[in-house]
């Protein structure tokens, strides 16, 4: 594996470069640049293919955007509309996460904090539970897959240690942080009640999704459908599905209308199969406050109150306040590892959690009313100032999200370049590498483990993140040529009506081109 190269080493062959061309002047020789011939070779060989593959039939009338670049001398080796501007679905997380990396660094943990806010006598806390969330999205996250609520039950054994074993008051959430915008700007309607769309807020537990499994019966007879956490009854599910013949067709249907967690289950499913779907739920903090009250409740902690949200209150949670006491703690993983999730499983939450943090903690100075603490807007302002950084032109950059569900983002191939150029040379070791380990590997995990099987010239090789929208497909990163020279490579494409499965195909056969260059 070649890992990404320091700064100093490209610094340093780059002044002796200059330093050898004024001896040589110095001589009165007369020095002109001669083109190599090994760089001339492998642009028209990856010229040849790269257009051989993008004008094939299944894409005629798509828009393409490519750029291919030595990663040791900084030569490009082929653009195509390097500088238009395109949709570029989840490459978008490679903006957000470098951003995150480089603001944030890649120890940075979320806390979120649990206190009490009155006195506790026989075992009773006359008072409130109050969790202060700092926009965490692991907490019932994908570590926790197997006991979401893990972290909760913790939380009940901490509570009684402090000797509490019923609270008289209410539970609280403090989703403060962020703001209240739940949704991305720009994310389409019918996408709401899947994972991939889930609300964004200052709280997360299980991802804001509820885990619905469907099993056929009999013939003719509705599904069984079950959920976790829990089975939880924050959420109302109609059952309107049937099990059909083995030998007539399936599928899946879920519904939840806006502002409202009672989902309609119209699936069709065969005798004895099981459809699984993560499903979103509304209102996230008060999703928090009511499960963590039933595992108290199954813990053996009574809760004589209900879950509510810190904005129901009258008068806002003074943490400094003598009556108020913490009693609990939980740190998230590294910045690192939620950054090599957010990469690796395209995991649209998580980055955008990411971007609304980068919207808390040292945000950009803002003297606009617009640009709100927590917000999505003042989010992308950070990532657009570390875009400036990386010397990328971002006067010709949109970011609206930060996971790339939205079409209003609009993103140059160049730009991408720069970005992925400058976290492989001119960040430190520690960030440039939980970048290029955030990116999921060809044909062994993450969204292309798929991809690049079967002894493909980059298994094993190419380091990428995708992206797709309807209509759009997208594949950036590293890739090594046979003897190890690293490249990185840009390939959008907007406006195709080819199937996904197809352009997919394009890209990778791009992406084998250049793992089978011999220099």
């Amino acid at each position: 594996m070649v890992l990404p190269c320091s700064g100093l080493r490209v610094a340093c062959t780059r002044c002796l470069a200059g330093l050898l061309a004024i001896v040589l002047c110095a001589g009165g020789l007369s020095v002109r640049a001669q083109p190599d011939p090994t760089v001339k070779s492998a642009r028209a060989r990856i010229a040849k293919v790269i257009t051989d593959t993008i004008e094939a039939a299944p894409y005629a009338g798509a828009f393409w955007g490519i750029e291919v670049t030595n990663l040791r001398t900084g030569r490009r080796l082929f653009r195509h509309n390097a500088n238009r501007l395109f949709t570029p679905a989840s490459n978008v997380k490679l903006l957000t996460t470098a951003a995150a990396l480089k603001r944030l660094g890649p120890d940075f943990r979320y806390k979120t904090a649990v206190y009490v806010n009155g006195p506790v006598r026989n075992g009773v806390l006359h008072g409130n539970l109050i969790v202060q969330g700092s926009g965490d999205p692991t907490i019932g996250g994908y570590r926790q897959r197997k006991d979401p609520t893990q972290v909760f039950r913790r939380w009940a054994d901490s509570l009684e240690e402090a000797g509490i074993s019923r609270i008289q008051g209410d539970i609280i959430g403090d989703d403060d942080p962020f703001s209240d915008v739940p949704l991305g700007e720009g994310w389409s309607w019918n996408d709401v009640p899947y994972s991939y769309a889930a609300e964004v807020n200052g709280l997360v537990f299980n991802a804001n999704t509820i885990d619905m499994s469907v099993t056929g019966r009999m013939s003719g007879a509705p599904a069984r459908i079950s959920w976790t956490p829990l089975q939880t009854d924050f959420v109302r599910v109609l059952n309107q599905t049937r099990t059909v013949p083995t030998d007539s067709s399936s599928d899946e249907e879920y519904d939840r209308p806006f502002g409202a967690n009672t989902f309609q289950v119209r699936s069709r499913v065969h005798p004895g199969e099981t459809q699984e779907e993560s499903l979103t739920i509304t209102n996230p903090t008060l999703y928090f406050t009511h499960v963590l009250r039933e595992v108290l409740l199954q813990e053996g902690i009574s809760v004589a109150g209900t879950g509510i949200d810190v904005d129901q209150m009258p008068i806002k949670p003074d943490y400094k306040a003598q009556s108020m006491r913490r009693v609990a703690t939980y740190r998230s993983p590294s910045l690192r590892t939620i950054v090599r999730t957010t990469n690796h499983e395209s995991q649209n939450l998580y980055a955008e959690q990411l971007l609304r943090t980068l919207a808390v903690v040292n945000p950009p100075d803002t003297t606009s009313e617009t640009l709100t603490v927590g917000s999505a807007a003042l989010g992308t302002r950070a990532v657009k100032a570390e875009l400036a950084e990386a010397d990328v032109d971002t006067s010709r950059i949109q970011l609206v999200d930060g996971s790339g569900l939205s079409r209003k983002n609009y993103v140059s191939p160049r730009a991408l370049t720069r970005l992925l150029e400058h976290m492989w040379v001119d960040v430190g070791p520690n960030h440039s590498s939980a970048f290029y380990e955030s990116l999921p590997t060809g044909g062994e995990e993450g969204t292309i483990e798929y991809r690049f099987r079967n002894g493909a010239p980059a298994q094993g090789n190419v380091h990428a993140k995708t992206g797709t929208l309807s209509h759009v497909s997208a594949l950036s990163g590293y890739v090594n040529t046979e003897q190890g020279t690293p490249l990185s490579f840009v390939i959008l494409c907007n406006h195709h009506l080819a199937e996904a499965n197809q352009v997919r195909a394009a890209q990778d056969a791009i992406v084998n081109a250049l793992a089978r260059l011999p220099h």
